[in-house]
């Protein structure tokens, strides 16, 4: 066993929130800088950088999880990891045609840029990518899995998209094993207001849309990772967030 640490939830340019410079080149080489192991891209309904993005993580050392912050019909922000990058990209194709058709306006919003490996511009995404998607709370689990992947509450400990402040609580027949919070130290308050809190295990990613706001290495995972490979590590890593 060994430690990974790791954020699970960062947003590249391609997330009209996020800075320009958050592009993927950037955010693998500030990842080294903080000290991470394992990070996951996560745009807002797009999984559409995470392809220049697992080419700059195998530059710089970093393993990479492909993913995507899914807005659902109730407004709730949902964190979806994929084991396997072509399974994200299918992902991203299925979510493309549940998104409301609300056209980006960058002046307002931000650009929307798709990138490569190494800092080049490739086009935008015309779609607005925070718009909500017709994708509701309960149907959404099952629908990840289908696509080979796993999903689970983003910043419940925040107002704005956390599960908790838009549903006013955390069901458990929801069924999710798995919580994120933005900070840790919210974790008691939470646990001890919402009994499903307490019965999931929770990990604490920055959801930085700021090269600034990328942490110092801090929240890691035990993971075996004997012989190693980073397929082995990704791997384990799904296997803890699954079956915990």
């Amino acid at each position: 066993m060994s430690k990974y640490y790791y954020d699970l939830h960062l947003h590249s340019c391609l997330s009209p929130c996020a800075d320009d410079d958050m592009t993927p080149n950037s955010i693998a080489g500030m990842g080294v800088l903080a000290g991470l192991s394992i990070m996951a891209l996560t745009d807002h309904n797009t999984s559409g950088n995470c392809p220049a993005f697992f080419e700059a993580c195998r530059r710089y050392g970093i393993i990479p999880v492909a993913g995507m912050e899914l807005t659902t019909a109730e407004d709730i922000h949902l964190v979806c990891l994929f084991e396997r990058l072509d399974d994200a990209m299918r992902f991203d194709r299925h979510v493309a045609g549940h998104i409301l058709p609300v056209d980006n306006n960058p002046g307002i919003f931000g650009r929307q840029l798709l990138m490569d490996s190494e800092d080049k511009v490739l086009g935008q995404r015309e779609r607005l990518l925070i718009s909500a998607t017709d994708i509701g709370i309960e149907a959404a689990p099952a629908l990840v899995r289908d696509f080979g992947g796993v999903c689970y509450p983003a910043h419940v400990d925040r107002i704005s998209n956390g599960i908790v402040s838009v549903l006013g609580d955390f069901p458990d027949y929801l069924g999710f094993s798995v919580c994120e919070f933005h900070d840790s130290e919210n974790y008691e308050e939470y646990a001890a207001r919402y009994p499903a809190i307490a019965q999931c295990m929770t990990v604490c990613s920055s959801d930085a849309h700021r090269l600034a706001d990328i942490r110092d290495a801090v929240a890691y995972f035990d993971l075996d990772d004997d012989p190693y490979s980073s397929a082995l590590v990704r791997k384990n890593l799904f296997r803890k967030l699954l079956f915990q």
